[in-house]
């Protein structure tokens, strides 16, 4: 196998859709069409690198040598201000960064996605985002175990999923009990009072194109757009989020959801799709609706939609721990995490180091949030 270290605009997008095709673990966002859009144009997201591993020999009749792991990456200065030798999974704008390994040779592909690392200089190789009981995390673990070394996990968190394979109604009643649903049932009803509630499921190009223009509308009118934090808000996230969407609706890994009160969209949802999960990227509101819970009502129609729908097994809410929206709904969970790959066994000093500035910087960004946070409500307070 060859593994090499470049530019990701040099990776082949057709040789990256078959190794996606064979993946040993799902991940929406490091699919070609999106995560080359991401590194295109969106900001503070340009420009990624790829850790990449080919086998050596064309396969029989083929003209091109297969792609078996791809990994996008980026100095660990660039993403965290950490002036160490280490590579670090680059942001696809979604919280998951599992690299693509070929379920034929996943543990081999492993070995020599760290082989590139280590050749390019870095000491360390950190998986931002990994679920930690997912098939890569054991990959990763047992090409390390040959080695004697260990993958170490710098953090870790819990955020909600949903288990599609059950039927809908029971997992929304299970979740938010009869008293709450009466409580959303009287909602939409006021909702309809503005006209039908109709929720929509857009698949084919066309029509996702002309449902993301409702759901970059109706987010950049809210408070992320106020912040400055809508996709709408710049140039080239607007443009990453238009590319990414189209083109993999092409092969439909891309749904927009929709929901409106007569001809009034009320919220709108961008949904990835791979293999036979789903990803719940963006929701957006119309914040003159917001008594009526209208991305809450969204998300519960998006939860019937993929309860039947066979080909999709699990939704990850690539939300933050803890969301208040989404936690409540969907109660089952995924644990994902930063995982820290030494390259040149435990001892190396520089993984120590490494570790020890991840764990500073957490807590720092820890203080600064809480801050933040104070100073907004006593602002609102004020106000």
């Amino acid at each position: 196998m060859s593994a090499t270290l470049q530019p990701l605009r040099m990776i082949d997008p057709a040789s990256w859709r078959r190794l996606a095709a064979c993946a040993v673990e799902a991940n929406g966002y490091y699919l070609p069409e999106w995560e080359l859009a991401v590194s295109a144009s969106a900001r503070g997201r340009t420009e990624a690198s790829a850790l990449a591993v080919w086998r050596d020999l064309p396969a029989a009749g083929g003209t091109q040598r297969p792609l078996l792991a791809l990994l996008p990456a980026i100095s660990l200065w660039r993403a965290l201000g950490i002036p160490l030798p280490a590579l670090v999974s680059a942001d696809p704008y979604g919280t998951l960064g599992t690299p693509m390994l070929d379920r034929a040779c996943a543990d081999t592909a492993a070995a020599s996605l760290m082989r590139a690392a280590r050749n390019a200089g870095a000491h360390a190789l950190l998986l931002r985002d990994l679920p930690l009981d997912g098939e890569v995390m054991a990959a990763f673990t047992r090409a390390l175990g040959k080695t004697a070394a260990k993958p170490r996990v710098l953090d870790s968190y819990a955020r909600a999923c949903l288990d599609a394979t059950g039927d809908a109604e029971t997992v929304l009643r299970e979740a938010l009990g009869a008293k709450k649903l009466k409580e959303l049932r009287r909602q939409r009803n006021r909702l309809a009072d503005h006209g039908e509630v109709v929720f929509r499921a857009a698949r084919e190009p066309d029509a996702v194109a002309a449902a993301l223009e409702i759901f970059l509308e109706l987010e950049s009118s809210g408070w992320k757009g106020a912040r400055g934090t809508a996709l709408a808000n710049h140039p080239g996230d607007a443009a990453f989020i238009r590319r990414a969407t189209t083109a993999l609706a092409a092969h439909g890994q891309c749904e927009i959801m929709t929901l409106h009160a007569g001809a009034e969209p009320v919220a709108a949802a961008v949904v990835l799709r791979h293999h036979d999960q789903a990803y719940y990227f963006k929701l957006g509101i119309n914040e003159r609706f917001a008594r009526l819970s209208p991305g809450v009502q969204l998300t519960l129609d998006i939860t019937r939609h993929f309860c039947a729908d066979p080909a999709i097994a699990r939704v990850d809410s690539t939300a933050n721990a803890g969301h208040p929206m989404i936690d409540p709904i969907w109660r089952g969970r995924i644990t994902v995490g930063d995982v820290l790959i030494p390259l040149r066994g435990d001892r190396d000093p520089v993984v120590a180091l490494i570790a020890s500035a991840h764990a500073a910087r957490r807590r720092l960004r820890g203080v600064a949030r809480r801050l933040l946070h104070s100073l907004r409500k006593h602002r609102e307070a004020k106000i």
